[in-house]
């Protein structure tokens, strides 16, 4: 137990002082994480015991824990398994618990792991690890070959004196390659001064890995997207990838370690060769490589993660009927309307892609379902035949006299979508395409709300996603949409069962319950109706009861972000500040902030039982009850006429969207059917680490066309205005 007490204070002092925390938060975390709180939870109402961590930072710190409680379980596993080989000395066991990742657990492993059948260890069935020994340590000066003549014929099946040294030498070469210290200075050097290389398997052919066919970089200068790069060239066997490691100064390291005179150099120099060469490099270059991939994907998860984040928060655009197109050529493109609530009025299939024959009825078609729903905004699906169906869609609204506008949506996984399980249960009687219309039209309306439903890989907002750890990617976006899931809330009433199982607390199961209850009792009236859901326990109930609105309910207080369990400080603090629950049910109090202006915050929290974050919160809740952060954020853009890549002209400035950020640049949506790139080099007048620190996806930004490449459809733009 005092040991199992000592490797935790372990942790906890290496997360403090990793994350600059004082102790006291480290040891609330610690606690409220194994209490089995969700990362929203703490992040938004344990504010106090964490010092008002972000839910970013409480995902990190949960992360980083996990692999530190791990590192530790491993240690102890090490130790037993080698102290029951009666070769755990003190110096091994204080190097091991003093190892700081598993990669230096297994270097000091290496030599007590059960090895499979090598070289050395048939040597040593062989009886020849005495003759090993004894010219390891360099004592006995002895000739070699009246030594290694001691160990043939006889009872042994050694023929020669060559193949007893030949065996006494694999022994030697396992016993370099087992040495942790030194794998740990070859693998920095390699690090340091290695050259990560690539050459084309067939330098004639053509592929996207042109640039990489004589490619030489510094192992430490190698960018995350690149080595991603090389190793799906490698994987689809176009690339031949390799490190070129230091090898003469690892060779002259060792040689300095093991070498204490001349009597044995040239053989000792074989033996560090033949162990480097053969036992050690190909295993430090794998997992240099393996490092480098962990460490491009872990950047590569994050910017998928900042994409997702910035998505998933766009604004929504209330109060809009919406018809949502799916484009297609042979099939027709499938219409659905949508009305303000996501409900599904109307769906139709037409053909203004399949020729001109069939244009008029399309037409006419579709000027029925704006005139008969009150269409508001055509939203238009980015995939095959999007470009000729924006341009019908611009050519049927000038023939109209509402104001109806456009806009092309990223229809990124409503495939996938359509065809699966929900979609299926959702709308039994459409077809796939016909899902893919609704869905598009509702992304529009809601995208939070429609995108839960897609497995986050597929939306699109990534790089090579495909080539990633993919239980890592799901775990970390899955993390992504919980955390804007629970930062906007959910209407209990109106949310379906994919919303309700991202919030804290809530299983795909009890999401399901909350539905059955709403769909048996008509509605819920009060928070506390939630205890009645079958499986929602008191400590579900704790986790998700703030995160769950309640609009038209019986307390004003449900459909703000305030906890059940601040409900008193609230009702406190508005008797403090002269309004009731009344107030707050007519819309809020937008003056409140200003009554607390000049008083001591300290004390008024104190007052109402709460701390000073807490006070903040209820505050900002009062003020605005049921308000969107998503709102905050700049609307799409809405779009009346056409522009197509031919129109565009160098020096043109145009108002653009970002669809996605990668490592390298980023691609903005001008109006065109083709995306532009803005290259990072093209995104400030000043030094830019990652296009992150500029732009995020949703932005609405001024470009500048700098080049265009009409035969390979490619816009290049500037935000250097």
């Amino acid at each position: 137990m005092d040991e199992d007490r000592q490797g935790t204070d372990l942790i906890a002092r290496q997360l403090a002082e990793e994350f600059k925390l004082e102790a006291w938060q480290v040891d609330n975390v610690l606690a409220l994480i194994d209490e089995g709180n969700t990362i929203p939870f703490i992040a938004r109402y344990r504010k106090e015991k964490t010092g008002s961590m972000s839910d970013e930072v409480l995902r990190d710190f949960s992360e980083r824990l996990t692999y530190l409680r791990n590192l530790e379980a491993k240690k102890e596993q090490v130790m037993g398994t080698i102290e029951e080989q009666g070769k755990l000395t003190s110096e091994l066991k204080e190097q091991i618990q003093k190892a700081a990742t598993l990669v230096e657990v297994e270097d000091l492993y290496r030599p007590y792991r059960p090895k499979r059948r090598t070289r050395a260890t048939i040597a040593k069935e062989r009886g020849l690890e005495p003759l090993a020994m004894i010219l390891w340590k360099q004592d006995d000066t002895t000739d070699m070959n009246t030594l290694a003549g001691a160990y043939v014929g006889g009872e042994s099946d050694v023929a020669t004196v060559d193949d007893a040294l030949q065996g006494a030498k694999d022994i030697m070469a396992e016993l370099v390659a087992d040495e942790a210290e030194y794998r740990k200075q070859i693998r920095s050097l390699t690090a340091a001064k290695g050259q990560l290389t690539a050459k084309a398997k067939n330098p004639d052919a053509t592929s996207v890995y042109e640039m990489y066919y004589d490619y030489r970089e510094p192992v430490h200068k190698a960018a995350g997207h690149r080595i991603l790069a090389l190793n799906r060239g490698e994987a689809e066997k176009i690339l031949s990838v390799s490190i070129e490691a230091p090898v003469e100064e690892i060779l002259q390291y060792l040689e300095r370690q093991i070498i204490r005179g001349e009597a044995r150099r040239e053989l000792l120099e074989e033996v560090i060769e033949d162990a480097y060469k053969r036992l050690i490099a190909p295993s430090i270059d794998n997992e240099i490589r393996g490092e480098l991939t962990e460490k491009a994907q872990d950047g590569a998860i994050h910017v998928f993660g900042k994409n997702l984040t910035q998505l998933l928060m766009q604004p929504p655009i209330a109060g809009k009927t919406v018809l949502g197109l799916d484009p297609a050529f042979r099939t027709g493109c499938k219409l659905a309307v949508v009305d303000a609530t996501g409900k599904v009025l109307d769906t139709a299939v037409i053909y203004p892609t399949s020729g001109p024959g069939r244009i008029p009825e399309a037409k006419q078609k579709l000027k029925q379902l704006i005139a008969k729903h009150h269409v508001d905004i055509i939203a238009i699906g980015n995939g095959t035949a999007s470009r000729e169906s924006e341009m019908f869609v611009v050519e049927t609204l000038k023939e109209i006299s509402d104001p109806v506008s456009y806009i092309i949506v990223n229809e990124a996984g409503a495939s996938v979508y359509s065809a699966s399980k929900l979609g299926t249960e959702e709308f039994p009687d459409f077809d796939v395409a016909l899902r893919s219309a609704v869905s598009i039209g509702r992304r529009l309306q809601d995208p939070l709300a429609e995108l839960v439903k897609i497995d986050p890989k597929s939306i699109g907002v990534g790089q090579y996603q495909h080539d990633m750890n993919q239980a890592k990617l799901s775990e970390a976006l899955t993390g992504v949409v919980e955390d804007c899931v629970n930062k906007v809330g959910v209407d209990v009433n109106t949310a379906s069962p994919s919303l309700l199982s991202y919030i804290s607390g809530i299983s795909k199961t009890v999401a399901k319950n909350i539905v059955t209850y709403r769909e048996e009792t008509g509605r819920f009236h009060d928070r506390r109706d939630l205890l009645k859901v079958s499986k929602l326990g008191p400590k579900a109930y704790e986790q998700c009861a703030g995160f769950l609105r309640i609009q038209g309910g019986d307390n004003p207080l449900d459909n703000t972000a305030v906890h059940p369990e601040s409900y008193a400080a609230a009702q406190n603090l508005l008797s403090l500040l002269g309004y009731s629950l009344e107030d707050v049910q007519s819309g809020g109090i937008a003056q409140i902030q200003n009554r607390l202006r000049g008083q001591d915050e300290e004390k008024m929290a104190s007052q109402i039982g709460v701390g000073v974050p807490t006070l903040k919160d209820i505050l900002s809740e009062l003020a605005k009850p049921g308000r969107d952060p998503r709102d905050e954020a700049p609307a799409p853009i809405l779009r009346t006429d056409v522009l197509e890549m031919k129109d565009l002209r160098e020096g043109m400035v145009l108002k653009g969207t970002v669809r996605n950020v990668i490592d390298f640049g980023v691609f903005v949506d001008i109006g065109v059917h083709q995306d532009g790139l803005v290259h990072i080099s093209q995104l400030s007048n000043k030094f830019v680490k990652h296009p992150l620190d500029v732009v995020s996806v949703g932005d609405v930004v001024d470009v500048k066309v700098i080049s265009l490449d009409l035969e390979r459809k490619r816009i290049g733009l500037s935000m250097r205005l």
